[in-house]
Order: C-alpha cells, then structure tokens, then sequence
C-alpha cells in the first residue's frame, strides 16, 4: 500500500540554475510515510563562491550565511547514506538529482542517485490539472496547506510531502503510480512563453509549429504534438473557419 511506504523528499538550494557551473548552498532530506516523518537532515553549504545578488532574492541565503557551513565534500556522503535506495520525491526532481550527482562526480565521491527512483510532483501536478499553475506555492496555496516560508529547502520539503499526498489520492500502490507516470501526460494549459497559462487550442499555428521544435520535456511535447494532431483532423480554429477546409 502506498501509505505504508517509506519515501525521500529532497530540495536543492543552488546558487543558480546551471547545473554544471552552479553550486548546492542547502540541502534538506526528509524520510517519510504518509503517516509520518521517520527522521530528517538539512544544512547549508558553503559553495566556495559567492552567490549572486538574484539568487539571493529568491531563497534569502547570504554569503554571510553560509561562510562557516561545511563545504559539499563533507556532507554529501551523509545525504547519499541517508537518501539510501528509497524512492525520491521532489517538485522538478530531476534538476535536484544531477546537480548533487555532479558534486559528487566533481569530489570523486561514489554517487548512485541516478538509480533511485523518482517522482515528480510537478508531474503529477500536470496529471491532477486541477490548479492553474503547478509551482510549489500555488498547490500550497490551491491545497489550504499551511505556508512554511517559501525557497528555503526544508520548508519546501514540509509543503511539498503534503502536496505529494493531495496528488496521489488516486493511487492505491506505488507500482500503479509509477506505470502512470511512464506515459507522457497531456498538460491543460501551457506552462511557459507568451502563452502561458492558456490552454493549448488558443496557440496560433506558427506558435505551435515553433514550440515543436524546441528542447522542451517529454509532457510538453506529446501536448503539442496532441494539439497538432486535433488540428489536422479538422477540430483546430485555423481550419474550422474555413468554410472550404473540406474540400
């Protein structure tokens, strides 16, 4: 049953969002059930660098701050022991796990997170397609769930476990999760560009033909690609105004 598995929460704090050049200022794990946190580990780190005035804004992290943490090479070991084999969760896991795994890479420490398994809420946030916008804040905002003060990495762990139970309350095992969220998701509303937040019939037919082309993720793709696909059999605004489309 799901409520009785034990799962990872994970959230990066970077000083940017490169994934080679940018470096980890705090990391906050959390090991849970849906009953309950089992234990916890957070810290800032100190990047070796300074962190930029814009990064600051978002996640209020000073260099001041972070002057005597512990640097990654000494912490990364206790995270990776900690995270263990367990499934992870996170919001855009996926920039989390290769910017930890390139720390480790850089520091020669043995890293096998790429072999976990993972899930991303904001994957099932697209699937839920309830809430307008699918950023952490806004399904906080969209579940009642109490504010934790945003773009600090446990506070985003303790909010993001509880939009992780909203989000599967239609799941009853893991494995069903998972066989979900191996197919791509047809999104409601475009996530980004002048676009966003419309739905994907209100792109204009150069839009689209342009969006396909770019390097964007799997779920976007298969929208646009479904959007186009509903257009070349006549259901699209570009061809339903032309009283000849049929001929």
């Amino acid at each position: 049953m799901i409520e009785k598995t034990e799962f990872i929460c994970l959230d990066c704090e970077t000083t940017g969002l490169d994934i080679v050049n940018d470096h980890v200022i705090e990391v906050a794990v959390v090991l849970f059930t849906f009953e309950g946190i089992i234990d916890s580990f957070e810290t800032l780190i100190n990047p070796g660098c300074p962190i930029s005035i814009a990064s600051q804004a978002i996640h209020h992290i000073s260099d001041e701050m972070v002057r005597d943490a512990p640097r990654i090479e000494d912490v990364l070991p206790t995270i990776l022991q900690f995270v263990d084999s367990h499934i992870i969760v996170g919001h855009g896991i996926g920039f989390d796990m290769e910017v930890l795994a390139g720390a480790a890479h850089k520091k020669e420490i043995p890293c096998s997170l790429r072999g976990n398994k993972l899930i991303d809420t904001l994957r099932l946030a697209r699937l839920y397609g309830e809430s307008p916008v699918n950023s952490l804040d806004s399904l906080r905002q969209h579940f009642n769930i109490e504010w934790q003060g945003a773009h600090r990495a446990m506070a985003d762990v303790q909010v993001n476990i509880e939009i992780f139970k909203k989000l599967s309350t239609r799941f009853k095992r893991v494995e069903q999760l998972f066989d979900t969220l191996s197919k791509p998701i047809q999104m409601r509303l475009m996530p980004l560009g002048k676009y966003k937040g419309r739905e994907f019939k209100d792109l204009t037919l150069d839009y689209l033909r342009w969006a396909l082309h770019m390097d964007f993720d799997d779920d976007l793709i298969f929208s646009l690609k479904m959007e186009m696909n509903r257009r070349r059999k006549g259901d699209g605004f570009e061809l339903s105004g032309n009283p000849f489309s049929h001929l």
